[in-house]
């Protein structure tokens, strides 16, 4: 298996576990992964949040890791990556708002290239328009935008994932095992013991 270069679209108040696990699950079998984010560099931090489950009608949120990017977003050139990685958390809210992210996202599905989504990581995508006819799980609270955009909500339980074509999405972080098997499983990484 040759490694891949993989883009991770981080931002201030992205989940932590979804922003951490999959960055280094990536980097932990051998892929290079770029976290960037807009309006940051190299070495610039974002701050995460931690979301639970803990009984009430949402979840609930508190201060994560300040998490370091390792490149700068102005540089980002789509064609450069074989890969994309959309954490969910409240970062998806402004993300989806930068015209540059829209047009990374788009470059990932018009070329076809591997793309993992998780909980509201959905937002962009449906921003970005590439959801029509799609399969995608997401965060419950975004299951209306997934169809507004003309997507196929996978209302999944929390520990699951789904893989349509080249997207593999999941509801929240409780999925990471099935969710990074399934996108592992699309990047052509081969583990052996």
């Amino acid at each position: 298996m040759a490694a891949k270069r993989i883009l991770l679209l981080a931002g201030d108040y992205a989940e932590d576990y979804e922003t951490m696990v999959p960055f280094q699950t990536l980097l932990a079998v051998g892929h290079t992964v770029h976290a960037v984010c807009p309006d940051k560099k190299a070495g610039d931090q974002v701050k995460t949040a931690i979301h639970d489950f803990e009984g009430a009608q949402t979840y609930s949120e508190k201060p994560g890791h300040n998490f370091t990017l390792n490149a700068t977003f102005a540089e980002v050139k789509a064609e450069d990556y074989d890969a994309l990685v959309i954490p969910g958390g409240r970062a998806p809210e402004y993300l989806r708002l930068n015209p540059k992210v829209l047009d990374l996202v788009r470059h990932f599905f018009s070329a076809n290239k591997p793309v993992a989504a998780v909980c509201h990581g959905a937002q962009i995508l449906a921003a970005a328009g590439v959801l029509q006819g799609r399969k995608c799980s997401a965060y419950p609270a975004c299951g209306p935008e997934v169809r507004e955009a003309g997507g196929d909500y996978a209302d999944i339980p929390v520990d699951q994932a789904v893989t349509q074509g080249n997207l593999v999405t999941a509801p929240a972080w409780p999925a990471h095992p099935v969710w990074m098997g399934q996108f592992l499983k699309l990047l052509g990484t081969q583990i052996t013991l």
